[in-house]
């Protein structure tokens, strides 16, 4: 029989609290953070009116231990660890890495989208797997339109692939870190850097191939037809590219009078030196000191920015702009971001009827004119020599208060929602080196996963890898409550006994059958639950029934612990499981049920290698 305590209303009222965030995280009537702060003052309320006296006299569910949570280590290791993540991403330095393995796609394709997915699951063992999705999925796209196949065949094998990468290492997801701490604080083991990293490649290495090689058949068959590729729609500016030395442009030559290596844009004129061709180009090579005119969407002219500083016309110190007023006393400098906008000329403006040299924009405003469109005819004249017009639409680069400073120029009427940063990527060598120093801190145990996190995000924004809004962006309101939220959870189940009385119940279950299918059953609960519910809320319910069951078995916890972060990433069975499928859900042109046709099978192959590894190699 079960047993029950004497006094177990305690019990009953954290399982109903339980039992009403599962229905507000399911259902999702109202926003997930309102959720999970309903949830956290239904736990405050309940144990303030039926208080949990403790053998001091004390409550042991006050708000000082319930909100204990908001404070642990492991959240603001998180915390920091997306900020990192954020300076990874805004760098660029990521980015570059994945662009020179697409490349191969030229030497072998099917390797290079092979290669390419392994890259994003390595990535993903030491960065959080939502700015490895998003650096990559335009990576692949390009691959795909390539290869002949729509983006609806390889950005669900991309999230997949992440979540597989992130069960590894304890960074790898979020999830994990929680998963460790609930387990140190309910008597469970203490969890180290890559202590489960053998069973983790063994199942992400299983994982790989049915993504790899499986999952593309299957999803096959729901995929949409193709779309048009981005740089060919949208409105066309007309830019000006100066190569110089070095620039990734030098070499490039046309073949049957277009540049094949130039994607999704349109060479109009080259300049060089006296001498100007037009196309159709018959076998010109493009050279140091050219000056290239080129139509282009503005997201394709966002990317050439990134890597042509001379189209900008400012160097490097340059895009640090914004000092402190008392920065010769010695106080910190401020770097601003770039910010690429649009404007358009106004009616009765002085820029009227003046070229792009005359008007001086830059002098006037600080803001660089980056390309210019009319929708009247496509021009063949380089950017500097184009007459102004009411009604055209410039392209402009500038910092933060330069942009706001040209919205007072009545010249111009700034177009305040086409605002976008620019990654800075010169500072992608730096934000790389930080990444690396701080996991090299967590491997080598010199300091706590916590306070290498702090460091390397007050190095990115120290470095000028982020700013300080940009860093603020990064933080995520809903991981924040819903891991604090987790912890209350976990120590009203711990404190109340709720965790023992389910550990004894699913003990009484498999009675007779042995730790390895207690095991297996709850990866298997595990497993299913995190598709519907949030892994931080699913880790707070599963590892304290996971220790306790092994305590109870008299066993190991730790083959159970382990098995409960696995099955904590088995997020694949639905879109609201995790952060990267909603993500690519829209450009993959997904539908619910198609993650739970490619994704099921993966739950299942996953619990059926570890159900049957787990004995072997834990000598269960």
């Amino acid at each position: 029989m079960i047993p029950v305590v004497a006094d177990n209303m305690h019990m009953w009222i954290t399982f109903a609290v339980i039992a009403g965030a599962i229905v507000l995280f399911v259902f999702d009537n109202i926003p997930i953070e309102l959720s999970a702060l309903v949830t956290v003052v239904a736990l405050l309320l309940a144990f303030h009116l039926f208080p949990v006296i403790d053998d001091t006299g004390r409550n042991s569910l006050d708000a000082t231990a319930l909100l204990a949570g908001f404070a642990n280590p492991v959240l603001f290791a998180i915390l920091a660890l997306l900020v990192v993540g954020q300076g990874m991403f805004q760098t660029g330095a990521v980015e570059k890495t994945a662009e020179v393995i697409g490349s191969l796609v030229h030497l072998a394709p099917r390797y290079a989208l092979a290669l390419t997915l392994l890259l994003a699951a390595i990535i993903s063992a030491f960065l959080n797997n939502t700015p490895v999705v998003v650096i990559f999925i335009p990576v692949l796209s390009a691959l795909a339109t390539r290869l002949g196949m729509t983006a609806g065949n390889i950005l669900m094998p991309l999230s997949f692939i992440t979540i597989l990468g992130g069960m590894t290492t304890l960074i790898g997801s979020s999830a994990n870190l929680i998963a460790a701490a609930v387990s140190e604080r309910t008597g469970g083991p203490v969890i180290g850097f890559f202590d489960f990293a053998v069973p983790g490649l063994f199942l992400a290495s299983i994982g790989a191939v049915y993504v790899l090689f499986i999952m593309p058949r299957i999803i096959s068959r729901n995929v949409v037809p193709k779309k048009p590729r981005r740089g060919r729609s949208g409105k066309q500016f007309i830019a000006q590219i100066n190569i110089s030395e070095g620039d990734p442009w030098i070499g490039a030559t046309s073949r049957a009078g277009l540049f094949p290596d130039l994607e999704d844009m349109t060479i109009r004129l080259v300049q060089r030196g006296h001498e100007r061709y037009l196309p159709p180009f018959d076998g010109l090579t493009l050279q140091q000191d050219d000056i290239v005119t080129v139509s282009a969407t503005r997201s394709v002219l966002s990317d050439v920015v990134k890597d042509h500083m001379a189209l900008l016309g400012m160097g490097f110190d340059e895009r640090e702009v914004e000092t402190n007023e008392n920065e010769k006393s010695g106080e910190v400098t401020i770097r601003e971001p770039l910010i690429m906008s649009e404007a358009v000329i106004a009616p009765g403006s002085t820029l009227i009827g003046r070229t792009v040299a005359q008007a001086q924009i830059q002098v006037v405003t600080g803001c660089t004119v980056v390309a210019i469109e009319r929708r009247s005819r496509m021009l063949r004249t380089p950017l500097d020599d184009i007459q102004l017009r009411q009604g055209d639409v410039i392209l402009l680069v500038g910092t933060t208060r330069a942009i706001r400073k040209l919205g007072d120029n009545r010249n111009v009427l700034l177009l305040a929602r086409s605002r976008a940063e620019l990654p800075l990527a010169h500072h992608a060598t730096r934000a790389a080196i930080i990444f690396l120093v701080m996991i090299s801190l967590v491997i080598s145990g010199l300091v706590p996963i916590a306070i290498a996190a702090m460091l390397g995000a007050i190095v990115m924004i120290l470095g000028g890898c982020l700013t300080l809004p940009q860093a603020a962006r990064a933080f995520d309101r809903k991981i924040f409550l819903l891991v604090g939220t987790a912890f209350a959870l976990a120590v009203a189940m711990q404190e109340t006994g709720g965790a023992k009385f389910l550990a004894h119940a699913v003990v009484e279950a498999v009675a007779g059958y042995g730790p390895a299918v207690l095991l297996s059953a709850l990866f298997l609960l595990t497993a299913l639950l995190t598709n519907f519910l949030s892994n931080h809320a699913t880790a707070a319910l599963v590892v304290p029934i996971a220790v306790s069951a092994a305590i109870e078995t008299g066993v190991d916890p730790t083959p159970f612990v382990y098995g409960m972060i696995f099955a904590l990433n088995c997020s694949f069975a639905t879109p609201i499981a995790y952060q990267t499928n909603l993500i690519v859900m829209g450009p993959g042109h997904y539908r619910f049920k198609d993650f739970m046709i490619a994704g099921m099978p993966l739950i299942l192959l996953l619990w059926l290698a570890y159900s049957l590894f787990a004995p072997i190699y834990f000598n269960l």
